[in-house]
């Protein structure tokens, strides 16, 4: 994950939570926290959740614009599909 700036284990998060929080919040880090030497988790800032969710979003709107696109208009019914899941 090269935009880790930093870890700490879940031990040193007990200690130093305040700590990690400010490097996410005021810092711009994007701290990873590992449990047993492997990442589990990641604390992000706000701004960075934010941009995060826009960007999935934009890309969301795009799939569903080309899915649009691609449609030819025919339909399945559930009960065709069903059948044909059980074939």
């Amino acid at each position: 994950m090269d935009t880790i700036s930093g870890e700490v284990s879940t031990r040193e998060l007990r200690a130093g939570l305040q700590e990690v929080i400010g490097r996410a919040a005021y810092g711009h880090e994007r701290v990873a926290i590992t449990r047993h030497g492997k990442v589990t988790a990641v604390v992000i800032s706000v701004e960075d959740l934010e941009a995060l969710e826009a960007f999935e979003m934009a890309r969301d709107v795009a799939e569903l614009r080309a899915a649009k696109a691609d449609d030819d208009g025919e339909r399945v019914s559930l009960d065709a599909l069903r059948a044909e899941l059980t074939e």
